[in-house]
Order: C-alpha cells, then sequence, then structure tokens
C-alpha cells in the first residue's frame, strides 16, 4: 500500500524524541512538510531539514500548556502552504513524576500531567479545527496510550485519567468534525522505554520482570517507534477516511 503525503502540511506536537521524532520523520520521508514542534526546540533542531523522499522536517518552539504558544505554531505552519492537513499530537508523558499512594498526590501534580496530555490535546485540535473546516478536509491522529484503555503500568493516577480523557475527547471531536471531512483517531502504544521517564520506569523493574515483559506479549517483542508512526501514517492518510472516533491499540498483543 503506497501512502505519500506531497505537498502537505504536518504538524507533529511533541516531535523531540522517541514516538515523536519517529512519526515526524516517517511522514517527511514520505514527502510531507512536518513542523515539528517541543519545548526540547534544541533536540528537534538536530534532526531537522529536506529528508530523502522529499519532504523536510522544520523545527518550531512550544509550550502545550500555553495557548498563545500553540496558536503561533498553527499560524506559522498553515502560512506555508495556506492549509494544515493533519494535526499529530504526541506531547505528554509522565513529566518526571512517580507513583504516589493517592492522598499523597498533590493537586499541582495531577494537574501537571493533565495539562500536558489531554489539556494541550484540546487546545491544538481547537486551534486546528477553523482551518481544518474551511478546506473541508483534515486528519486529527492523538497518541494515546494502552494506559487510556486500562490501568497504567505508570502506577500513576493522573496519567491513566489523562489518556482516558484523551480517548473520550478523540469520540466527541470525531462526532463533532466529521460533517467537515475531518476525521479524529488515536493510536494506543504499548510500554516502551522510549524517553527517560520511561527508560527509569523501565529500570527500576526487577531483572525476572524485564526478562520475561516480552514473552507476555503475542508478538514476543518490545514495539518500536516505528510501530506507532506506521500507524498513525496509515490513520493520517486517505486510506484511512473512512475511519473516525478510534482509538487502535499497537502493543504487538490483543487487548484485554
Amino acid at each position: 500500500m503506497l501512502i505519500r503525503f506531497d505537498g502537505q502540511t504536518i504538524i507533529v506536537a511533541g516531535a523531540a524524541r522517541g514516538i515523536g521524532r519517529a512519526i515526524a520523520e516517517a511522514f517527511a520521508a514520505e514527502g510531507a512538510t512536518v513542523f515539528a514542534c517541543d519545548i526540547l526546540t534544541d533536540e528537534v533542531e538536530a534532526f531537522a531539514g529536506a529528508k530523502d523522499g522529499g519532504g523536510s522536517i522544520q523545527p518550531l518552539s512550544v509550550d502545550v500548556t500555553d495557548e498563545t504558544s500553540i496558536d503561533a505554531v498553527v499560524k506559522a505552519a498553515q502560512a506555508a502552504h495556506g492549509r494544515v492537513d493533519a494535526l499529530i499530537y504526541v506531547a505528554g508523558g509522565v513529566r518526571g513524576h512517580h507513583p504516589q499512594k493517592l492522598e499523597d498526590v498533590t493537586l499541582a501534580s495531577f494537574n501537571d500531567i493533565v495539562d500536558v496530555n489531554l489539556t494541550g490535546c484540546f487546545l491544538f485540535c481547537k486551534a486546528v479545527a477553523p482551518i481544518m473546516k474551511a478546506q473541508k478536509s483534515g486528519r486529527i491522529v492523538t497518541i494515546s496510550s494502552r494506559a487510556g484503555l486500562a490501568t497504567s503500568l505508570t502506577g500513576i493516577q493522573s496519567y491513566a485519567a489523562a489518556k482516558h480523557g484523551q480517548v473520550g475527547l478523540v469520540k466527541m471531536l470525531a462526532q463533532e468534525l466529521g460533517q467537515y471531512g475531518i476525521t479524529v483517531n488515536s493510536v494506543a502504544p504499548g510500554f516502551m522505554a522510549t524517553s527517560p521517564d520511561y527508560e527509569r520506569q523501565w529500570q527500576s523493574y526487577s531483572p525476572e520482570f524485564k526478562a520475561s515483559f516480552a514473552e507476555r506479549i503475542a508478538m514476543r517483542r518490545m514495539g518500536e517507534p516505528k510501530d506507532i508512526a506506521d500507524a498513525t501514517l496509515f490513520l493520517a492518510s486517505d486510506r484511512a477516511s473512512w475511519i473516525t472516533g478510534q482509538t487502535i491499540p499497537v502493543t504487538g498483543s490483543p487487548l484485554a
């Protein structure tokens, strides 16, 4: 199945590392102009530029907790070709937090995780919606988590709550925006040690747990960022034009 994005403008929010970087590079390899934004702009700049396949990656700074910052990114992307064809929202994570007993969790720490995983997603969708409505087409794909469909291996209540909230947001926006030719879907990855936070989580597990982890996955291997990028490209393509409001688990296993 040939999927190309020649001439398309794609925003990838949370593009500096891991899954976000893999997604940005995958779109650029298929011809897209990718506006790869992150608060860690220097890390995006390290892999920005023209790419084999005809696309390019342009770095932008964004703070997904700041509506003004988000609006500036969206305006810059639209200015390039007069449109925004897809928004891929990857930003989130556990923000350096660790599991705590419920009674020890502060409101500030709860909100910190919700702000980047859920509120930032809402704000980015809000910013691109008028553009996509006007052009009568668009793709929104969020990167949620298996934690949005079940409990979370992180043990962090706000992370599971935010990812469940993101899945609900996807369903509501899909219903609202479908009449304008806009699809809204999510990819829910299984665990991957793709950032410092998740690497720390992985190292916190016992040697026995780590040794047996892949054996509990039906495909008998850990996932890689490319696995998530491939699913995202499909959902952002014309091949998925009648799929909306769905969360696709990409976990290497049936989801119980």
